[in-house]
């Protein structure tokens, strides 16, 4: 592939229709390049849960996409109210979601145990009142 490939998004806070689709272009752009469908779904799944928390919880952001020749980082970035214990909030099932969004199928407590579970390498830094930083790193798998 030579040099990386880099890819930049501004998601929405405000908008859940149009949440997933930076997730969207990631995936047509790896499977356009020839990454194995087992790293591409990965990359999917965790880049999804990063957006929808960054709709929910950051007031939307940034994601920033790089791809090397065997793996993929992702940095999502937002300005919101920042995460206050992150330990519980790594644990399955937490959610500080509102009730509005419960109703409509978001906040079930699993986006940052998901991303991590996807990523091989993982790190969050979060400021409460300054926002959240997600940095997840993808190494390339062979399909089965």
């Amino acid at each position: 592939m030579g040099e990386s490939i880099k890819l930049r998004y501004d998601v929405n806070g405000e908008d859940f229709v149009t949440c997933g689709q930076a997730s969207e272009d990631v995936k047509r752009t790896l499977k356009g390049i020839g990454i194995p469908s087992a790293t591409i779904r990965r990359v999917s799944i965790a880049m999804y849960e990063g957006e929808i928390n960054m709709v929910i919880h950051g007031g939307g952001g940034v994601a920033e996409v790089e791809i090397f020749e065997s793996k993929i980082t992702i940095v999502l970035k937002d300005t919101g109210k920042g995460i206050a214990d992150i330990e519980k909030a790594m644990q399955e099932g937490y959610s500080t979601a509102t009730e509005d969004i419960r109703e409509l199928g978001f906040g079930a407590g699993m986006g940052l145990p998901n991303m991590k579970k996807y990523s091989d390498e993982f790190a969050i830094e979060s400021r409460v009142g300054q926002g959240t930083t997600v940095t997840m790193t993808i190494n390339f798998q062979e399909d089965a």
